[in-house]
This record gives C-alpha cells, sequence and structure tokens, in this order.
C-alpha cells in the first residue's frame, strides 16, 4: 500500500463507532424517574381520595344528604353524588389544613 491508501485508510478507522462504548447504558436516571413518576401518581390518588371523603364529610355535616322518610338515617345513593361545596379545590384545602374534625 501506498502512503497515500494508508492515510486514507487511517481516516476510515477513525470513523468508526467505539464498541466498547456502543451499548453502555445508566439505569441510574430510569431508577430516579420511575420514582419521581410513582411518588406522583401516589400523591394524586391520595389527593382524590381526600377529596372525595372530605365532600362526603361536609355533605353529612350540613345534612345534606338526610333521608327524607326516615329523618334520623342517611342516604346512601346521595353520598355517591353529592357536591357540598363549588370547587375540588376547597376540599383539598379544608382536609389538608384540618386534621381534627371542627368541635
Amino acid at each position: 500500500m501506498t502512503d497515500r491508501e494508508e492515510g486514507a485508510m487511517k481516516l476510515y478507522d477513525t470513523l468508526e463507532p467505539d464498541e466498547s462504548r456502543l451499548f453502555s447504558v445508566s439505569n441510574v436516571n430510569h431508577l430516579a424517574w420511575c420514582l419521581v413518576v410513582a411518588l406522583l401518581l401516589l400523591s394524586g390518588w391520595l389527593g382524590a381520595s381526600l377529596v372525595n371523603a372530605e365532600n362526603q364529610r361536609n355533605a353529612l355535616m350540613t345534612k345534606q344528604c338526610q333521608d327524607r322518610v326516615f329523618k334520623d338515617e342517611v342516604d346512601k345513593t346521595c353520598l355517591l353524588t353529592v357536591r357540598s361545596r363549588d370547587h375540588w379545590w376547597q376540599h383539598l384545602a379544608y382536609g389538608m389544613g384540618h386534621f381534627s374534625p371542627d368541635k
């Protein structure tokens, strides 16, 4: 081979990918992002549960779901559909701010 051909071959050899680093991946970031997503989903689920529980608690406290026939009983179908406050964030704010019920 001539010097010119050897120079061209060296140029093509430097363009080849490094096979020792070609398939190396890190799973550290995947684990961290999976934990972040899982915690966000858990906090969203807990927030929705808190909103639902506070909605029903407020309806019971204000007697919005009192049974029409038996005055001492609670209408359970009403508890599933009642909206005791205007917005869901009002239930969330009250539930996050009050750890024990008012007396």
